[in-house]
């Protein structure tokens, strides 16, 4: 019969539980229409495929960032933070349930003759005072979640591992558009050596014509030194490019996780062409970017913790119990006297903490709004990341477009320059300065070249990368 009313208490206080602390609600944000940079997006934009770094068409751009993903470090610190989060739920789900352990002890015990003999009838003979005490019990504890202080803390806790996950992700897409801008890089250092070479051989048959032409008593010691101080000058800028390029790659081995003196990335002066990547609506930026997902799983988190805090003003129910094995001595431990229980309800209401309670829900709600705002704030970054990326891809493209011409009209002065210099209409001087304009039109074309590409990677992570 006492089971029985303990069972009927126990579904009672059941049903009648609740959550205290503000439900979740996904604040409202003002989101625009369109990209001021990118024009007015359709809804019927095609989305950009999982494996976004594929459409460069590049399969050393694919082997790289597949090898990161897979062996860098960073990455796998991300994934063990997952992991963590995952069994930190189990450990909140666990108060669901009941808790049930096991005692065993044995105790010697003295008791004070003088202490014990005093509460004792005169002529009363003195009970043995030295003895074992032998145990072994079952303990039980289970609290009844009456006002969701245990749902709220897995929820928090599922909501950490949910933001995790997320930022797991974003880690993924950061890594793979940092192989890619260090990939394009690289190749566009490339371009910039071999436009630097061929200057180079240039420079270098001057430096013969000239001395050729100065033994000839044709040109002065000025235009032997002129050409002298082109051609070192163009070493110079090759060592530069060589070293950053050196720097390139070793950066890129670090993030694929290997050791930089073993790693090599082929010289390749051949660039793609950046693809056309569909921008989509500013409003699906809440459901492509994952460290946006994972701002909003934090501030779950925090908003569930709130009701944590609001709990602990209410009493605690629960069902505590104990039962064994306890005797004197070994002799009769297991006899059925030895037999043991304790078994009710509990309840434990705070009356005074000196307001303990009441600062733990105030710095609750504070963490929340800390992470509303970090919310709002990783949309505005979002917002402002794409409007970067697409104005530099439009400004980068307008810029190869002026640098073609520009190219090609140096090119002219510099064959025009060499031809009145030929017939002693100019001095060697105009052939060296339309030179150097012809070296400089085509070291920016080829960083550009470059600077292109790594803005539509900008890009493809600005819009969160691949997404279904």
């Amino acid at each position: 019969m006492n089971n029985l009313r303990i069972l009927c208490l126990t579904t009672s206080l059941t049903l009648a539980s609740c959550n205290v602390g503000p439900n979740f609600k996904l604040p409202e944000v003002l989101m625009p229409t369109h990209w001021k940079n990118g024009g007015r997006a359709s809804t019927a934009d095609i989305p950009v495929p999982g494996e976004w770094w594929k459409l460069f068409g590049s399969s050393e751009l694919n082997r790289l960032v597949d090898q990161a993903l897979e062996g860098n470090q960073e990455l796998r610190g991300a994934l063990a933070r997952v992991e963590t989060a995952r069994a930190l739920v189990g450990t909140q789900q666990a108060d669901w349930f009941p808790q049930l352990s096991m005692k065993n002890a044995m105790a010697y015990e003295r008791l004070s003759q003088i202490s014990f003999g005093a509460n004792l009838p005169a002529g009363i003979t003195l009970p043995e005072t030295q003895r074992r005490r032998f145990q072994n019990f079952l303990e039980l504890g289970w609290e009844f979640d009456l006002w969701g202080r245990v749902r709220r803390g897995v929820e928090a806790s599922r909501a950490s591992q949910f933001a995790a996950i997320e930022t797991l992700s974003a880690q993924r897409l950061t890594l793979a558009a940092e192989v890619a801008r260090l990939y394009f890089l690289t190749h566009s250092l490339d371009r910039q050596m071999q436009v630097v070479r061929s200057t180079q051989t240039w420079r270098e048959e001057a430096v013969k014509l000239q001395e050729s032409r100065f033994k000839g008593g044709l040109a002065n010691e000025m235009d032997v030194a002129r050409a002298t101080t082109e051609l070192e000058l163009a070493r110079n800028d090759y060592a530069v490019l060589e070293r950053q390029r050196g720097n390139a790659e070793n950066a890129l081995a670090v993030i694929c996780g290997e050791i930089p003196s073993t790693f090599r990335i082929a010289s390749s002066a051949n660039l793609p062409s950046p693809p056309k990547v569909p921008g989509g609506l500013p409003s699906t930026l809440l459901q492509r970017r994952p460290d946006i997902r994972a701002a909003e799983q934090k501030m779950r988190e925090a908003n569930a913790k709130v009701g944590v805090s609001k709990a602990a003003f209410f009493p605690a129910f629960s069902i505590v119990g104990s039962g064994g094995l306890e005797s004197i001595g070994a002799a009769h431990f297991y006899d059925s006297r030895s037999r043991v229980l304790t078994i009710g309800p509990s309840m434990t209401l705070p009356m005074f903490q000196g307001g303990r309670l009441r600062a733990n829900l105030k710095a609750s709600k504070a963490a929340y709004d800390e992470t509303l705002a970090g919310y709002r704030q990783s949309i505005l970054v979002a917002l402002q990341e794409v409007e970067d990326s697409m104005l530099d891809a439009r400004a980068y493209a307008k810029q190869a477009t002026a640098l073609d011409a520009a190219i090609a009209s140096s090119q002219e002065t510099q064959r025009l320059a060499e031809l009145r210099y030929q017939k002693g209409l100019a001095s060697y001087f105009d052939v060296v300065d339309a030179n150097r304009t012809v070296l400089n039109a085509k070291l920016l074309a080829a960083q550009v070249e470059g600077q292109r590409l790594i803005a539509t990677v900008a890009m493809l992570k600005a819009l969160g990368g691949g997404w279904k």
